[in-house]
């Protein structure tokens, strides 16, 4: 096999991929950051950045921490908020301020992120990102990869001494490689929809981030940067279901619903998408790896996906550094990497993901009831409101997995 033309090839140029490339670009690790698409992905996914994924982020320098904080809107507390009877469980994140520099989530879309990283690395040496470039196949032995790529000239193979695959949930890479995807998903989709409507105006001392119980219809209500967001949980069966739930019709009346206003609400963005809790059987193959949403998905509640995502982006950008400059035996670090991540963290997320759901959607009063006055005194204890935002918040599963031998 021919002689690397570089360390590492990152396939996807979403959060993961752009953290990591950055991360190593930054140590002088020579990466090739691809992404199949023309330009970086404009829409409407993750937009929710814990605080352990600011403080990854600032660690990276460039000013990225920087800009994110001038563009970002700081959510410095969040609401479990009972729609029948207009009870309100209020987390107030200072509480962790003596745990992190960050205390609170920045709500920002994630293509803000990924452009300013893109603009850093074509400052960088060691980086290079195409557009355009797509992988097809790889072949691995004991010391390379060689990664072959469709772009637009035509085939082409470039050689690295690690292939991580970062594209995503329908990853090439991890198919390719034979790696399982376990898990389940669920019948429902759900619609995200955004609007420039001001629920601050209407709702009463309103947070950020809120989510809202019904027995109807839960449903989540956040504000990015630019918009408010609404997530609706629906269970179409035909496609004729699905293209009703679209309908301006249909969004209408749940936006009505949630505040009936006079006239139509301006929509923005709309979005019906699949729920799943999946994980891979393993984060590597010889020298092919995985990280974000190539490894592991969730439902969105509590916004753990993409910064679960970037926690495995810095956690082995970390160990391919300690491989590539170091000559740390590469198979030991990633079997660390899988251990820390798959192991214990992804088994955080989607154990409180899945709890997440199953505390929005209780359709009887009794158990609505119940639950929300176990957060309204979760959220009146200090000590008790502390442990459940350090947990929320990202910062014990990143101790745990950090601590991790």
């Amino acid at each position: 096999m021919s002689q690397p033309t570089t360390s590492v090839v990152i396939a996807g140029a979403g959060p993961v991929g752009c953290l990591m490339a950055l991360y190593l670009a930054q140590r002088d690790i020579d990466v090739l950051l691809l992404e199949k698409e023309a330009q970086l992905p404009v829409d409407l996914r993750a937009s929710t950045f814990h605080p352990p994924s600011l403080e990854m982020i600032a660690e990276l320098g460039f000013g990225v921490i920087e800009a994110m904080l001038a563009k970002g809107l700081v959510a410095d507390r969040y609401q479990y908020r009972d729609r029948r009877s207009g009870e309100v469980a209020s987390f107030d994140m200072s509480l962790i301020a003596d745990s992190t520099r960050f205390p609170f989530r920045l709500q920002l879309e994630q293509y803000e992120f990924t452009r300013l990283v893109v603009d850093r690395l074509a400052q960088l040496p060691s980086a290079s990102v195409r557009f355009g470039c797509e992988v097809t196949g790889f072949e691995q032995d004991d010391d390379h990869v060689a990664v072959q790529l469709d772009t637009a000239a035509g085939g082409e193979t470039v050689w690295a001494d690690f292939l991580v695959s970062t594209e995503g949930a329908r990853s090439r890479i991890r198919k390719l490689a034979n790696i399982d995807y376990l898990g389940f998903t669920y019948n429902e989709k759900f619609l995200v929809v955004s609007t420039d409507f001001p629920f601050e105006d209407v709702f009463e001392d309103l947070a950020w981030v809120n989510y809202v119980s019904d027995p109807e219809e839960w449903c989540v209500i956040l504000r990015t940067e630019k918009l408010w967001r609404v997530l609706f949980p629906t269970t179409p069966e035909t496609a004729e279901d699905e293209a009703r739930l679209l309908s301006d019709a249909f969004i209408q009346e749940r936006l009505h619903h949630l505040w009936d206003k006079e006239g139509d609400y301006h929509i923005g963005h709309r979005t019906l998408y699949n729920v799943n809790q999946r994980v891979a059987e393993t984060y590597f193959k010889g020298r092919v790896l995985l990280a974000g949403d190539a490894c592991h998905i969730n439902n969105p509640l509590g916004g753990m996906g993409m910064n679960g995502g970037l926690h495995d982006g810095n956690n082995l950008a970390a160990k391919l550094v300690r491989i590539i400059r170091d000559g740390a035996p590469h198979l030991a670090e990633f079997e660390h990497y899988n251990r820390q991540r798959r192991d214990l963290a992804v088994r955080f997320v989607q154990e409180h993901t899945i709890a997440n759901k199953k505390l929005m959607e209780a359709r009887d009063m009794a158990t609505q009831q119940a639950r929300q006055q176990m957060l309204m005194e979760t959220a009146a204890d200090p000590v008790k409101a502390k442990a459940f935002l350090l947990e929320r918040a990202m910062i014990n599963c990143v101790r745990d997995s950090e601590a991790l031998a």
